[in-house]
């Protein structure tokens, strides 16, 4: 027993020497001939002892809301079966050495083997176009695919494997703070992140490990010059080109009444779920490239698909002509903008604007929010950072993929 007290006395001591985080100080300046409070492990502290050492560093700790070890935030990620997807999507080689080419479409494998009279040409642009097939046919060697447009000739497209996944957080009780989702890239930089010991690009990385895509709670933001800086454990700071969050809202957005809305943040690239005033789902998405904007404002959800060829052309301005076959879980909200699933994207590129001026999600988190969504729902859309124009500043299009 004495051995296991004097171990005790010893452990606190030396806990005593640890360096307390760049926090505000204590206020009450103790009576130096007080002893050290004990830190929590060892018991409870007695109010005329000094709060400071372990026992401060704790304390500051916990007046953040952060206790060690950190707990995991109380979510699950969705179900890896929401990213099933039985569709074979190929995209269409419009560039050659020549530059951007039309191809063509048959009616018939016949035509298409003879490769004349064709039924019509895809239109080349500067964006991707996407098809789906559903039959492979060998003539002489040569394979045919039968799309959705008709049949095309292999060299005139190219089949992509799309990578199904979602990245979607299921919540069963409303966070009590902000969280947030670990980014691949940032600013030349790749994950794993470590950690920086201080708000300050300066400041030397802990041994902190931070994975993409990784979900994390923030106890503290600080604003230092053009970076957001937030606390995500002890001495452990990320900036805001490293994460991209979700503030769960406490209360409905003025014109909802329902207690079921759609937050669409802008400038975080995320979107929360609510439902009865809870927030249920969170995921990141990719919205509307600068000039393609995806417009800020409330709406409500006016047609659902789960697949939907989507297709447009922005030849005047950012974008070039576009066609995308069979986009899945599509929920239209404001004209040609969507909610949808954007099988063409891969991880890394969420989190970040990309859009024609829709909400794009991975196809995992679009189908979870396509089976929880009626027509008739609502969908907030805002930008806390101001960046996005309103409706009396730019002149907005009808939108697109």
């Amino acid at each position: 027993m004495k051995r296991t007290f004097h171990a005790a006395l010893l452990l606190a001591f030396i806990l005593t020497l640890a360096p307390a985080p760049a926090l505000a100080a204590p206020t009450d300046a103790p009576v130096a001939s007080d002893p050290l409070c004990l830190p929590p492990t060892f018991g409870a502290a007695a109010s005329d002892c000094q709060q400071l050492g372990s026992y401060g560093y704790f304390a500051r700790l916990s007046s953040l809301g952060m206790t060690l070890p950190l707990r995991p935030l109380q979510a699950t990620v969705i179900d890896p079966v929401f990213a099933d997807l039985p569709i074979s999507y190929a995209i269409v080689n419009t560039m050659d050495s020549t530059g951007i080419i039309p191809r063509p479409t048959f009616a018939t494998l016949d035509a298409a083997v003879a490769y004349t009279t064709p039924r019509a040409y895809i239109k080349p642009g500067e964006s991707p176009h996407y098809v789906t097939y559903t039959s492979i046919q060998q003539v002489d060697g040569v394979a045919y695919y039968l799309t959705d447009l008709g049949w095309m000739r292999r060299s005139d497209l190219s089949p992509v494997e799309v990578r199904r996944f979602g990245m979607g957080m299921e919540f069963e009780a409303q966070p009590t703070r902000t969280f947030g989702w670990v980014l691949e890239y940032a600013a030349g930089e790749v994950s794993p992140f470590l950690a920086y010991t201080s708000p300050s690009l300066q400041a030397p990385r802990s041994s902190a490990v931070y994975n993409a895509y990784s979900v994390i709670e923030i106890f503290d933001v600080q604003q230092v010059a053009d970076l957001a800086w937030y606390l995500v454990g002890p001495d452990q700071w990320l900036n805001s080109l490293q994460m991209r969050l979700v503030t769960p809202m406490t209360e409905a957005p003025a014109g909802v009444e329902s207690g079921r809305w759609i937050e669409i943040n802008l400038e975080q690239q995320s979107l929360a779920v609510y439902e009865n005033n809870q927030l249920i789902f969170a995921t990141l998405i990719a919205t509307g490239l600068d000039n393609l904007w995806t417009r800020p404002g409330l709406f409500q959800i006016y047609e659902k698909h789960e697949t939907t060829p989507m297709s447009g052309d922005f030849s005047g301005g950012t974008g070039g002509y576009y066609y995308l076959a069979d986009v899945p879980w599509t929920m239209y909200y404001d004209q040609a903008r969507a909610i949808h699933g954007a099988y063409w994207r891969q991880k890394q590129f969420f989190g970040y604007q990309g859009s024609h001026g829709c909400v794009n999600l991975a196809i995992g988190d679009a189908r979870w929010v396509y089976e929880w969504a009626n027509i008739g729902d609502w969908v907030y859309v805002h930008d806390p950072s101001g960046r996005t124009p309103t409706d009396d500043e730019f002149q907005y299009s009808e939108g697109g993929a």
